[in-house]
């Protein structure tokens, strides 16, 4: 996914709220609910971005994400957010996003759940039209940073694999053959330039031949 700058009114958003809460203090909850609500969008509108929609945190939430691509999901939820975290793991689980929490929870046991699921930012009592925009930049470029090294952590660990397949494929030509390791490396790599293949590719096509023959 590719973001734009921390700044740019392109950034698409999606907002979850926590579903209604029935009983004696709904009618509070929900006056409280929709001025927290208010304050964000006043702060969203304001820095320029796209509110794509204000989605509830239900079954279909990962469905509704799917369908419409955010680049950024917030999360208001005043009190204990953990099954609203729990829809929105669902939700990014194969398309990673930054995620900001805005709630009134300091327990730390909350916060470390939060970031556990893979909360960008984490916001206690901090939702006011003016702090929307620093917010969600700094939650944007810690997202990045982050994606960065796991990135490069993928990258690493390919290599490794890919490493291991040659190595495994040098050993069953020099037994073979009788080649020094270099002879083994360089008549692989001679297989993989005339097969226009990766020498990982070629190492792993010469050792399932030799698994399929034993």
């Amino acid at each position: 996914m590719t973001f734009p700058g921390c700044a740019s009114p392109l950034l698409r958003i999606v907002v979850v709220n926590p579903a209604s809460t029935p009983g004696e203090e709904r009618d509070a909850v929900l006056a409280e609910q929709a001025r927290r609500s208010a304050a964000l969008r006043i702060g969203l509108l304001e820095s320029g971005y796209d509110l794509v929609a204000s989605l509830p945190a239900d079954v279909f939430l990962p469905e509704r994400i799917a369908q419409l691509q955010p680049d950024m999901i917030i999360v208001d939820s005043e009190s204990d957010a953990r099954d609203v975290l729990e829809h929105i793991v669902i939700a990014t689980r194969d398309a990673r996003r930054p995620i900001v929490l805005f709630t009134e929870d300091d327990a730390p046991a909350s916060m470390d759940a939060a970031l556990e699921a893979g909360v960008s930012a984490y916001i206690v009592a901090g939702l006011q039209a003016e702090r929307v925009k620093p917010v969600l930049d700094v939650a944007l470029a810690r997202f990045r940073r982050e994606q960065k090294l796991l990135d490069e952590l993928a990258g690493t660990r390919q290599k490794l694999a890919e490493r291991k397949l040659v190595d495994r494929a040098k050993g069953l030509l020099m037994t073979r053959y009788r080649l020094s390791e270099e002879q083994a490396y360089q008549r692989l790599r001679s297989m993989a330039m005339k097969k226009n293949m990766k020498l990982a590719e070629i190492a792993q096509r010469l050792i399932d031949v030799e698994d399929l023959l034993g």
